[in-house]
């Protein structure tokens, strides 16, 4: 179920490389009806109130109606394979998520292959994580953690929003990296762990950063690092992980995928569609107040993205030993 990079780049490079002729007359005909946006979460969520405001600017640029449709389950296959099995003519999208990449290489039995069986679209943007700690952890940058792990291996509980989630991952990709041992303690969801973190139950998390902006602000957590390349106007005062352990760098993404052989011309003109919303300022304000950053790139960009995105997790796996659940 997997591909090397190599196979990566040339699905990225095909995809640049398809013959301009027929796209004029299928771009002016597209869409003629309603189209079909499938999300792999649970309406009310924060992935699909993105999805929504990326799927009203879509009905209001194509003039015809995007619909969601949610489809949770399975770590985000029931959905991804219910658009890999759909007619491939652009009127079902798959909205893609970290998931995806993730799950290439956590799942062994998976009925499809994400990069080879869907064709690229766009990526919406990247979602920043930020480490926090309780203040009773006597640490208050990275390399002081990094210590105060080292002296008391086993000790200290790492908090997720579930097994292989990107927060997650996010945190055994910094272990992996200082050389620390953390003992990995999954919820079901961001919001059920923060009680035990606020508490002192457990002592870090790798958290979204809207959602703990607000007890960062007010004391009760404190942030050591964010997990982007570079620093963040919402924290600015706050290093990247980088900074301490360079090459580090995790965060959650979104993106738009349509099932294989899809017409170029179409996926041209969502793409299009979809950029030209990223860079709207209301609508690139919206997406930041939910901690989307965008980034409007080429469908083939987007693709060599995600083979990076798979390839760095597939590691982390394999080194710490996650399965799937």
């Amino acid at each position: 179920m997997k591909l090397p990079r190599r196979q990566f780049l040339q699905l990225a490079a095909g995809a640049a490389a398809l013959p301009a002729f027929p796209r004029t007359a299928g771009a002016q005909a597209y869409p003629s009806r309603p189209v079909r946006l499938v999300v792999q979460v649970p309406a009310g969520s924060a992935p699909d109130i993105v999805a929504r405001v990326i799927a009203q600017w879509l009905s209001d640029r194509l003039g015809q109606p995007v619909v969601i449709d949610n489809r949770p389950g399975a770590s985000g296959n029931i959905a991804t394979e219910s658009v890999v099995r759909a007619p491939a003519d652009g009127y079902t999208l798959l909205f893609c998520m970290s998931a995806n990449g993730i799950n290439a290489s956590l799942f062994d039995n998976l009925r499809f292959n994400f990069v080879r069986d869907t064709a690229p679209v766009a990526l919406i943007g990247r979602i920043p994580l930020v480490m926090e700690v309780h203040p009773s952890v006597p640490a208050r940058t990275v390399p002081e953690f990094i210590a105060y792990a080292k002296a008391n291996p086993g000790k200290i509980n790492m908090a997720s929003s579930g097994n292989a989630t990107p927060l997650h991952v996010a945190g055994e990709l910094f272990k992996m990296m200082s050389g620390i041992e953390l003992v990995h303690i999954a919820y079901r969801g961001e919001p059920v762990a923060r009680p035990d973190l606020l508490s002192g139950q457990v002592q870090t998390m790798f958290g979204v950063v809207p959602s703990s902006l607000p007890y960062i602000r007010n004391g009760q957590m404190r942030a050591l690092a964010v997990t982007t390349e570079k620093r963040l106007d919402v924290l600015p005062d706050v290093p990247a992980m980088a900074e301490f352990l360079p090459g580090y760098e995790a965060s959650g993404w979104y993106g738009i995928a349509a099932p294989k052989d899809t017409p170029a011309d179409i996926v041209e003109k969502l793409n299009a569609a979809i950029n030209a919303g990223l860079t709207d300022p209301k609508v690139k304000e919206r997406l930041a107040d939910l901690g989307c950053l965008v980034y409007p790139i080429s469908p083939p960009g987007f693709w060599t993205f995600v083979g990076g995105e798979i390839d760095k997790w597939a590691k982390v796996i394999r080194a710490a030993g996650i399965k799937a659940e």
